[in-house]
Order: C-alpha cells, then structure tokens, then sequence
C-alpha cells in the first residue's frame, strides 16, 4: 500500500537497526485518515471472505482492527495481555514472546466471545517472528472456531513471520512489506527505497 510506504519512509524511525518506530501515526499517535484507508485496503483483501470477528492483541492492533471492523460491519475481540479479575477465568490462552519488549506474556480472551461458530481475520500492527499472530491463533483453534486469514499492517519480511504463517496454511496480507532496514534505509519488498 504506497500511502503507507509513504507514511514510513517520511515519519518512522529505523531503531538499532531492526526496530521500525511509527508510534507518530500508526500505534501510539494515531492517524484516523490513514487507518480508515487501511481499513478499505484490508476489506479489498479479505471482503470475499466470511467474517464473523476481528481478532487482534492489546494495545497496538486495536486502533486499525476496529477501523477494519466498521468495514465488515463485524466485532472487534482484543487479546487482553496478563492476568484482569474482571475478564474471569475461563479464557483460552496462549504465551506470546514480543519481539519488541524481550519478554514473554500471557494473553487470552474470554470463552463467551470466541465460538465454534466464528469465522475470524487476525488484523496487528506489525509482522516480524509472528509470535503475537501465532498466539491468536492459537486462540482460535482452542475455540474451534476458523482462521480466515491475517491482515498486517507493517512486515519485517527480513524477520521469520511470514514463513511461520504460511507454514501453518494462513492466507496473510501485508499492506507494506519491509525487505531490509540496513543502516537505517528501508527497502520495500516491491524494489521502493528510502
């Protein structure tokens, strides 16, 4: 998507050479236009489907899964992260290592929100070891329900995930799919450079 290429290549931030900063329009201070935007490119992909939910995992993927959501006229379930008493206990659960944080966290979502019957799109942020959509899906065979596919915003395609998912049968859609972030310049997977 080269309106989110553009977005990239003008705003974010190369960090250590492996850390794409974009907290300045796509997860921390949100740019409502360009996430609408994003949210009709993701029902382009996936609007042949039957999709019941929008899945995604707290905090970062909220914010483009329920712009996605107004698109399908579906719900969004979010992965709450730890422990919450007012979730309660029966949840399916999974452990996700974040790329980002370094550490390993539960996450789950309540049994009442996640049936046999859904027909679930995984919509996150970024794609990089696929830990977080791993995870997800593991919730949603836990629950028995179907995986439809898996909407990415930003692809570390240098990273692990994508192989990860397509090994396990996923349809995955990447809007933008980084190829490289060598000394700080990204390379789109399409041949686009900054």
């Amino acid at each position: 998507m080269k309106l989110l290429e553009d977005y990239i290549v003008n705003r974010g931030k190369v960090i250590d050479g492996d850390v794409l900063k974009v907290d300045m329009f796509l997860n921390h201070l949100i740019d409502v236009d360009l996430l609408n935007e994003m949210g009709k490119e993701f029902h382009r992909l996936f609007g042949n489907k039957k999709i019941t939910k929008i899945l995604t995992v707290e905090a970062s993927g909220i914010g483009i899964a329920c712009v996605v959501a107004q698109y399908f006229s579906v719900p969004v379930l979010f992965a709450k992260k730890g422990v919450h008493r007012n979730v309660g206990t029966d949840l399916y659960t999974a452990d996700v290592f974040s790329f980002t944080k370094g550490v390993t966290t539960t996450i789950g979502v309540s049994k009442n929100y996640l049936k046999p019957e859904d027909h679930v799109l995984i919509i996150d942020d970024f794609l990089a070891d696929g830990n977080a959509s791993l995870g997800l899906i593991s919730l949603i065979e836990q629950a028995g329900a179907t995986l439809e596919g898996v909407g990415i915003a930003v692809e570390k395609g240098f990273q692990s995930g994508r192989g990860k998912l397509l090994a396990k049968g996923c349809d995955l859609k990447s809007l933008a799919v980084i190829k490289s972030m060598d000394g700080g310049r990204i390379v789109f997977a399409d041949g686009e450079d900054s």
